[in-house]
């Protein structure tokens, strides 16, 4: 099996818009820990999303409404402590940007002040504009997200196909170059249809990053857990999965568990040996000198 070399200098948006122009796909993951984000890393991912939903996939919420600020800061700084060339991208939660332009700033610059990140995004069309352009006034690098926008998913009625009607892709459409021209580097569109998603990106100067959006989009993203196989619990259409990560966990913890209950480990490999000399001079020592531990009744456990 092939592996793709790590990039050898700091992917940057400009290196996303470079891209773009030559017709080079964005790749793109999320991850939310140093391990992840060092094999995402090494396997030469252009960028890493450090994606609010990591309170499904890790937190083990129903959505991504109760994560906050403090969660994402603290994976935000797992992974930058990776130090990856990749691009690293922090999502603001909700309502850390939606109730009020100073905040979302503010909460925008702590991704890169405190979380390490190089930029943020944030979900939403003509409505953010003004945040988004506040934000990169800032001089923090913005990514769009729109089409499917799991932190409005109340207002949407679940999970669904968005931008399915003339009306609702021209909004799209519309939304995309307003953020476009409030200074986003780049957009996720998600859960659109393709052709909706390829009218998007060729009116677009900035790359397009996909996810149930089709092959015409600028780049792709997956969710860690779902390209890997870790998150068994659903299967959206779009995801494509590469490994089976949690039925090899229940495999090998289910062997380890086994191992340890026959006794066949720890082995005589896996132990640290005392020197018979050493075993010898021990024994001498309590014969001599019993220790003087403290006598008193057993604890009823």
């Amino acid at each position: 099996m092939s592996t793709v070399p790590a990039p050898t200098a700091r992917v940057t948006p400009r290196t996303l818009h470079t891209k773009k122009t030559r017709g080079e796909p964005v790749v793109m993951v999320t991850a939310y820990d140093y391990p992840s984000a060092k094999a995402a890393d090494a396997a030469g991912v252009d960028a890493i999303l450090v994606g609010d939903s990591l309170g499904m996939v890790v937190l083990g919420y129903d959505d991504t409404l109760r994560v906050t600020m403090d969660d994402m800061l603290h994976h935000a700084r797992a992974v930058a402590r990776a130090r990856t060339a990749a691009l690293r991208i922090g999502d603001l939660p909700f309502l850390s940007y939606q109730a009020d332009v100073a905040d979302a700033v503010r909460n925008a610059g702590r991704f890169l002040a405190d979380g390490g990140m190089d930029a943020v995004k944030l979900e939403g069309g003509r409505e953010r504009a003004g945040t988004v352009r506040a934000i990169v006034e800032a001089g923090i690098p913005v990514m769009g997200h729109l089409g499917l926008t799991p932190q409005s998913i109340r207002a949407l009625g679940g999970y669904r196909v968005q931008a399915a009607t003339a009306e609702s892709a021209r909004r799209v459409l519309d939304d995309a170059l307003r953020l476009e021209d409030a200074g986003c580097f780049a957009l996720v569109l998600e859960a659109i249809p393709d052709r909706v998603a390829a009218l998007v990106t060729g009116r677009l100067e900035i790359p397009t990053i996909g996810i149930g959006a089709g092959a015409a989009c600028g780049g792709q993203v997956l969710v860690w857990h779902d390209l890997l196989g870790w998150e068994d619990r659903i299967s959206p259409r779009f995801v494509k999965r590469y490994a089976s990560m949690a039925g090899e966990a229940r495999e090998a913890l289910g062997a380890y568990a086994a191992d340890v209950r026959a006794r066949r480990f720890p082995a005589a490999e896996h132990v640290y040996p005392i020197a018979d000399a050493e075993w010898s001079r021990l024994e001498a020592d309590l014969a001599a000198h019993p220790p003087a531990g403290r006598r008193r009744e057993p604890v009823a456990w």
